[in-house]
C-alpha cells in the first residue's frame, strides 16, 4: 500500500520564508488614494502581509471626502478574531474605524494581544461633522492611545488635537506633542510636516524625553492624497518584519519619499503616492531622453532624495 500523498501545501514551510503579518483596522477607500487600498499596497511593497479589517467605506474621490458609512462593532469583531485564530499578528495598525463603538472594538481585540505592538494613525478629520470628530477623538484617547505604542499623525492634527489649549506664540514642538502623548499612554509620537525655513519640513520621531530620529524633507509643490496612511503602513510593516524604531523610522520615510516622488493623478484631483514606483518598468536603451527620465528614481538609492 502507498503512503498517501502530501501536498506541498500542507507543508510547514522554514519559518524565515513567512512575510511578517500586519493587521489593519482601516476604511475602504473606492478610490485608492488611501484607507485600506493604501495600507495593504505599502505593506506588500515593504515585503510584510496585510490582514485588511474593513471597518467601513468612504464615498470619495482624489479630491475629497463626501461621506463615510461605518461597519458595526460586531463585524469588525468577527472579522478580526477568525483571523488571529488562524495567523500570528507581528503588529497591528488602527486607521480611521468610522466610530466610538468600532473603537471599543478594537481596543477590546489589542486588549487580548497585548504583547503585540499598536501603531495608530490619527488622519485629518475636518470633513466630518464636528460633533462626531468629538467623540471619535475622545473615544480615541480613552481607548486607543492607552494601547498605542507609536503614534502617528501630522503635526497640525496632532497640535489640535493633543493640545487644544496651547497658547503661546511658539508653535509647539514634537516633544512638546510627545509628552501630551504620554500622558495619555503612548511612549513614542511620529510627527511629520512641521514647518521648517526655505520651504523644509521636519518629521521626528519623539517620546516626551527626547528626540529620537528627525528627517528633513523638502517640501513638495504639489497635494497628494494617502500619504500618511502610507508611511504609517509602511512603518507598521517594518516593525514587523525586525527592525528597530529608528531604522523603520528612517526606512518608512524614505519609501515614502520615493512614493511621493513617483506620484500620479489618476483622476481629476489630488496625486496620490506611487507605492508600487520600484514595479515601474524600465525603459529601453535607445529610447528618447526624456523618456529616460521619466523615473529617475529608480536609480538611486532610498537616501539620495527627500522631500
Amino acid at each position: 500500500m502507498q503512503p498517501p500523498m502530501v501536498s506541498p501545501i500542507d507543508e510547514e514551510l522554514p519559518e524565515a520564508t513567512h512575510p511578517a503579518c500586519v493587521m489593519v483596522f482601516n476604511a475602504s477607500d473606492p478610490s485608492g488614494a488611501g484607507g485600506l487600498a493604501a495600507d495593504v499596497t505599502a505593506i506588500a511593497s515593504v515585503g510584510a502581509h496585510a490582514l485588511p479589517i474593513v471597518t467601513g467605506a468612504y464615498a470619495r474621490d482624489t479630491a475629497e471626502i463626501f461621506d463615510h458609512f461605518s461597519f458595526d462593532d460586531e463585524a469588525v469583531t468577527e472579522q478580526a478574531r477568525a483571523t488571529l485564530e488562524d495567523v500570528a499578528v507581528q503588529v497591528i495598525k488602527v486607521g480611521f474605524v468610522g466610530s466610538p463603538e468600532n473603537l471599543s472594538a478594537v481596543a477590546g481585540i489589542a486588549a487580548d494581544y497585548a504583547d503585540v505592538p499598536l501603531i495608530a494613525y490619527m488622519p485629518d478629520l475636518s470633513w466630518w461633522d464636528e460633533v462626531q470628530i468629538d467623540l471619535y477623538l475622545d473615544a480615541f484617547k480613552e481607548l486607543i492611545l492607552p494601547q498605542t505604542t507609536v503614534l502617528v499623525g501630522n503635526h497640525s492634527t496632532l497640535w489640535r488635537w493633543l493640545l487644544p489649549d496651547w497658547s503661546t506664540e511658539r508653535p509647539p514642538g514634537a516633544r512638546d506633542i510627545a509628552r501630551a502623548a504620554q500622558e495619555l499612554g503612548v511612549p513614542y509620537t511620529l510627527v511629520t510636516g512641521i514647518p521648517l525655513p526655505d520651504q523644509f519640513i521636519d518629521n521626528v520621531l519623539a517620546s516626551a524625553q527626547t528626540v529620537l530620529a528627525s528627517e528633513k524633507f523638502e517640501r513638495f509643490e504639489a497635494v497628494f492624497s494617502g500619504a500618511g496612511d502610507t508611511l504609517s503602513a509602511a512603518l507598521a510593516a517594518l516593525l514587523a518584519s525586525g527592525d528597530d524604531l529608528s531604522e523603520a523610522f528612517t526606512e518608512a520615510l524614505s519609501y515614502l519619499d520615493r512614493c511621493l516622488e513617483g506620484g500620479f493623478r489618476p483622476g481629476m484631483g489630488h496625486i496620490v503616492p506611487d507605492r508600487l514606483f520600484w514595479a515601474q518598468p524600465e525603459e529601453e536603451p535607445d529610447a528618447a531622453s526624456d523618456a529616460l527620465s521619466s523615473f529617475p528614481t529608480l536609480e538611486l538609492t532610498p537616501n539620495d532624495t527627500k522631500h
